[in-house]
């Protein structure tokens, strides 16, 4: 509705450098990386399947978050799941 004050646009954040450590709307941690059709995909820092996101419901990751998301693949590297 033209004129809505309550309307409010969500501008799509800038587009990260692949590897970078983003959160999706569920909390999930995730290394962008790449954009296809306007989403974005992000994979599991242990590795797996990507999935996709719409990149405004994204958040870069804290630095609490990239802290255990350092500590996960360095445990699934030493388990031999990420090479």
């Amino acid at each position: 509705m033209p004129g809505n004050s309550d309307a409010v646009e969500r501008q799509p954040p800038p587009v990260p450098a692949s590897g970078a450590l983003v959160v999706d709307a569920d909390g999930r941690v995730g290394e962008f990386r790449g954009e296809v059709s306007g989403l974005w995909c992000l994979r599991p820092v242990t590795g797996g399947t990507t999935w996709t996101v719409v990149p405004e419901d994204t958040r870069p990751a804290t630095p609490e978050q990239r802290i255990h998301a350092d500590v996960a693949r360095a445990n699934a590297r030493s388990r031999g799941e990420v090479l």
